[in-house]
């Protein structure tokens, strides 16, 4: 197996948890109601646009990520396992107060270091 092989095999991976992440972000749009997916857009904007001014170049890492073989696959991967225990400990929730935990955990983790 050459180089390259291995590079394809990680970039289909990538693309791979890349369709994943898509249909999850599909799936929790389509249950909701408009004016809820509105009130949650509103929160979890705030909270990013916090988080975008400690990390200002975060989506070009995010986007580097999938360009880098495997990077992307491992880093999704790690994301769905995470979700999965948050939701088995958190009854009743959704990928919303997910995504609300993961930013005001980073942002608690630079606040604390900084």
């Amino acid at each position: 197996m050459s180089y390259l092989d291995i590079c394809i095999i990680g970039w289909n991976l990538n693309a791979l948890m890349f369709v994943i992440n898509f249909f999850l972000a599909i799936r929790t749009i389509s249950t909701q109601d408009r004016d809820t997916l509105q009130k949650e857009s509103m929160v979890l904007k705030e909270l990013k646009e916090e988080l975008d001014n400690y990390y200002p170049y975060r989506t070009y890492s995010t986007i580097m990520t999938y360009l880098v073989p495997f990077a992307g696959f491992f880093r999704m991967s790690f994301r769905l396992i995470e979700m999965v225990f948050f939701f088995q400990k958190n009854k009743n929730t959704k990928m919303f107060d997910f995504m609300v935990y993961k930013y005001t955990m980073e942002i608690n983790k630079v606040k604390n270091n900084g």
